[in-house]
């Protein structure tokens, strides 16, 4: 048996390319400001690939690069023009901040209906109850759109998540949840954690840990998404131990070209239906034919 490789880079492509179709027809074209604070290198790389993306689809991108000696009270003022400026549809906030910031405060003062990130609390608790209003942070939905490729279908089946950040791991977990999966959430502290991971129909490992997946860790015909990134000998690898667990897996993401690239894609996808829900809010309709946009 050898899995299917999830290919993220193809899918991400073709949203993108339904997403400046939709784009195109509008006379008003939807801008997303990029908050960069600090010479963190990693951070300015992605806010570059991030910019290059949103142009491919018809996105304006503003980026407004800010001192790493930035105040707090000053990056929230930022902020604030950001939330009262109409022509701003979405914000985001590039991390990590400087230590010296306290970066979930600072996520807070984004107002829900611009949070294309889907950090805010707001919005987190819309995903925990099953509320489509959400905005849904753009790596869960990309997992859930890998997830959806395979045609399998979720009710009933039992999930099991490797990690409980607030970014990817409990947002996916309510995500699953909300389509009829059984969910557990394993974590640091998690006792006999392979054997809990072999239970899972589906495994979907974000903790940060080199190829800590292994293959007898797997149930055969699982569906196994790794959204882990890290550097080993100057090599990128996931979380899980991607060629030995093809074997057993029914499905598998590689890395990179899985989970990434849909990240970006998703991004943009909440940035086109915030704009979306502001030009309906102000009493005007987006051009998505009510087909391409939930808010419509």
């Amino acid at each position: 048996m050898s899995a299917q490789i999830i290919d993220g880079k193809q899918a991400a492509a073709q949203l993108r390319e339904e997403l400046a179709r939709k784009i195109a027809k509008e006379e008003e074209k939807p801008v997303l400001a990029v908050v960069l604070a600090g010479e963190n290198e990693a951070s300015k790389v992605y806010v570059r690939n991030k910019k290059k993306a949103a142009a491919e689809v018809g996105i304006s991108c503003e980026v407004l690069e800010l001192s790493a000696s930035i105040g707090e009270h000053a990056l929230q003022e930022v902020i604030e023009e950001l939330n009262e400026n109409p022509h701003i549809n979405g914000i985001i906030v590039q991390l990590p901040l400087p230590e010296h910031l306290d970066s979930q405060r600072i996520l807070n003062s984004i107002r829900p209906e611009k949070d294309v990130d889907g950090f805010h609390p707001y919005n987190a608790g819309l995903l925990a109850v099953g509320n489509p209003e959400a905005v849904v942070s753009a790596t869960p939905r990309g997992i859930l759109k890998l997830l959806e490729s395979t045609g399998i279908d979720f009710t009933g089946k039992h999930a099991v998540i490797i990690g409980r950040s607030n970014i990817v791991g409990r947002p996916t977990a309510a995500l699953l949840l909300n389509h009829d999966c059984t969910v557990t959430i394993a974590h640091s502290k998690t006792k006999n954690l392979p054997d809990l991971v072999r239970q899972g129909d589906i495994v979907v490992a974000a903790c940060g840990r080199p190829k800590i997946v292994k293959k007898d860790w797997v149930k055969p015909g699982a569906l196994v998404i790794d959204v882990g990134i890290n550097r080993v000998e100057g090599k990128l690898c996931g979380d899980v131990d991607f060629d030995n667990v093809r074997e057993v897996a029914a499905f598998v993401t590689p890395v990179p070209g899985g989970v990434g690239p849909m990240t970006v894609a998703m991004l943009l996808e909440n940035t086109y239906e915030a704009f979306c829900r502001q030009k309906q809010k102000s009493g005007h309709s987006c051009h998505c034919g009510g087909h391409g946009c939930s808010h419509c």
